[in-house]
């Protein structure tokens, strides 16, 4: 990692969580000073407990709902990794003020303290593949048009990356936006795999699979997925940077749960769909097939490791590995 990366000291939301906890391993590694601003609804202790001995390390129990706090914590930093939200897709279909309050509301809760800190030079965002919706064009480009969100959760991400948009041109900071496909890897405590291995836990004779199984899309390890942040960011130029960061092709929702049930030794699994809705999706407000073009950090250097039935594979294993109790 480049010294250069990062300047000053780093303020990562969401970092005891999954693809954050990742992300503070990485940058303590490499001796960054890191302040760790999480409230712990997703994320887990545990993630990052290795860090809160050392000195370049600090760990705040924060919410970013409760601003009046944020200022003072972010005081001093000059890169923020903004990861912290709510990642129930679903969620938003049943409870749609959740999306807004932990992914809005939040979102621009932190932009106020950045703006009032003066020390932020770099904001970084992870988005979402959701905002794209029902793309026309797949693999789909940064460029693509009009984006129409088919969930709260989508919506909310965009929402997110207009407000933050706005502000770096208008506050006079960097931003560099992530739109991610589906990461996976250990510590991840929703999503197709940790939903399904649970379920084969509880019951390894059958397995319901929601929407129809031909659900197609992509997925990428949380370590290639890393890689593509920290180049992207190096790289960026522009005020305001969107880049894709997901795996050249695709798995179908039937698929993961044949790669699971052998990574378990299970045989003979009775797959049980619920058929979905709008055509065969796992819920309302589902995309059926995502895969994104990721060219443009293809062309600074970055390409992924593995494809998406590697990262299954290699999700599912460390999984397994760890036990679901620590997830």
């Amino acid at each position: 990692m480049s010294p250069h990366l990062c300047s000053g000291k780093i303020f990562v939301t969401g970092g005891a969580g999954f693809i954050g906890s990742h992300l503070v391993d990485r940058l303590c590694q490499n001796n960054f000073d890191v302040v760790v601003f999480d409230n712990l609804s997703a994320g887990r202790k545990e993630n990052i407990e290795k860090w809160f001995e050392t000195s370049n390390f600090k760990f705040v129990f924060g919410d970013l709902l409760l601003s009046e706090k944020i200022p003072h914590d972010l005081s001093g930093c000059e890169t923020v990794f903004h990861l912290a939200a709510n990642p129930e897709v679903r969620a938003g279909s049943e409870n749609p003020t959740l999306h807004f309050e932990q992914n809005v509301l939040a979102t621009f809760n932190l932009l106020e303290a950045v703006r009032k800190a003066e020390s932020v030079k770099t904001l970084v965002f992870t988005s979402s593949s959701t905002v794209y919706g029902d793309a026309y064009e797949i693999p789909t480009p940064e460029n693509y048009a009009p984006l129409k969100p088919v969930s709260v959760y989508g919506a909310s991400k965009l929402a997110s990356e207009a407000l933050i948009a706005s502000y770096a041109y208008t506050y006079g900071f960097k931003a560099v936006i992530y739109r991610l496909a589906n990461i996976v890897g250990a510590r991840t405590k929703h999503g197709v795999i940790h939903d399904f291995i649970r379920k084969l836990k509880e019951n390894p004779k059958s397995l319901e699979i929601l929407g129809d199984g031909t659900q197609k899309k992509s997925y990428l390890h949380v370590s290639d997925c890393l890689e593509a942040m920290l180049i992207g960011l190096e790289a960026s130029k522009e005020k305001v940077e969107i880049y894709n960061i997901g795996s050249d092709d695709q798995v179908s929702v039937k698929e993961i749960a044949d790669i699971i049930c052998g990574k378990m030794g299970l045989n003979n699994v009775q797959y049980m769909f619920t058929g979905g809705v709008d055509g065969g999706r796992g819920w309302k407000g589902d995309v059926k097939f995502m895969l994104l073009n990721s060219n443009k950090l293809k062309q600074l250097g970055w390409k992924p490791k593995f494809n998406s039935r590697q990262a299954v594979e290699r999700a599912v294993e460390e999984i397994l590995k760890t036990g679901l109790k620590n997830y």
